[in-house]
């Protein structure tokens, strides 16, 4: 079997979940671990170390082409699929086994690979699911394990002081092949923090025969989150905009109406007064002579 050796990066802004900078490996230095060995040893060994790492669940959000769907191990048996991204905490230490199904181009294909979580990240307190861990099952991955090769994929987080301060949210996770004869873990481990390992190969669960519980590797617990919900942009600000208010009606008049006057409906004509007819001039030369002798008469009673 052809075995296809990979190297995968995790390159977060300023470096803030980087917990201890990776030791430099002479040449001629003899590594304890090797991408090679069985899955589950190299993390059984980092918890025989000690630290923060003991019953920790690390968010790992896996990624894939466009209409994969991955499902998890649950009592010797798969659980439903679910859409891709996922993410999920995993135990440090422990082996997960996945169901990857509807590949794109593939149909009615299935693979099995595994997920071993052999570190954490130390992101700042609450924000764990913010800073998952990325494994990206790509389209060639899943061809070349299709084809009978089998796939070795480690992650690793970069050194801060030789990633480059760029940010590469919603890109594509960066990865290289290291070559024939090469071990992927020991690159990994020159340039950063190894974290996780991803096998794809052509084992089914038939191979086993009723040994499930090996193929599924005693189907550790894990913690499911909710899928994240993409948050749109918020819609421009407009000013606020004055509405059109219609000027009050005039109010009608209260003045008092003497009680000859006449009054007429609204909206109708009232009709104007005559005017009081002309004093012949005869009649106010009587009247003046009237008021002149009043006058006199009541000017000798005094």
């Amino acid at each position: 079997m052809t075995t296809v050796v990979r190297v995968a990066s995790l390159l977060f802004a300023a470096g803030a979940c980087w917990a201890s900078a990776a030791q430099a490996q002479g040449p001629g230095a003899h590594h304890l671990h090797h991408a090679l060995m069985p899955p589950g040893m190299i993390g059984q060994g980092q918890l025989h170390r000690g630290g923060p790492v003991i019953g920790y669940f690390q968010p790992v959000e896996i990624r894939g082409p466009a209409g994969v769907l991955v499902a998890t191990a649950v009592e010797n048996n798969f659980g439903p699929a679910r859409a891709t991204p996922y993410c999920a905490g995993f135990l440090i230490g422990q082996v997960y086994r996945l169901r990857v199904t509807n590949i794109p181009g593939y149909d009615g294909a299935e693979l099995f690979p595994t997920i071993e979580v052999i570190d954490r990240l130390y992101p700042p307190a609450g924000q764990e699911r913010q800073f998952p861990i990325i494994v990206e099952l790509i389209q060639d991955d899943l061809e070349q394990a299709l084809s009978g090769k089998f796939v070795t994929r480690v992650v690793y987080l970069e050194d801060p002081r030789n990633a480059l301060p760029a940010r590469s949210d919603g890109k594509p996770q960066s990865w290289f092949d290291v070559g024939a004869g090469k071990d992927p873990l020991l690159t990994a481990d020159m340039l950063g923090r190894p974290v996780a390992i991803i096998r794809l190969g052509a084992r089914l669960p038939g191979d086993v025969g009723r040994e499930d519980d090996r193929f599924f590797y005693g189907c550790p617990p894990l913690v499911e989150y909710p899928a994240a919900v993409k948050v749109l942009p918020r819609p421009p600000v407009r000013a606020p905009q004055t509405p059109d208010v219609p000027e009050p009606a005039a109010e009608p008049s209260t003045r008092a109406r003497p009680a000859s006057e006449p009054t007429a409906e609204l909206g109708a004509r009232v009709p104007r007064r005559a005017p009081a007819p002309a004093t012949p001039l005869d009649v106010r030369a009587a009247l003046r002579g009237a008021a002149g002798n009043a006058n006199s008469a009541a000017a000798k009673t005094r």
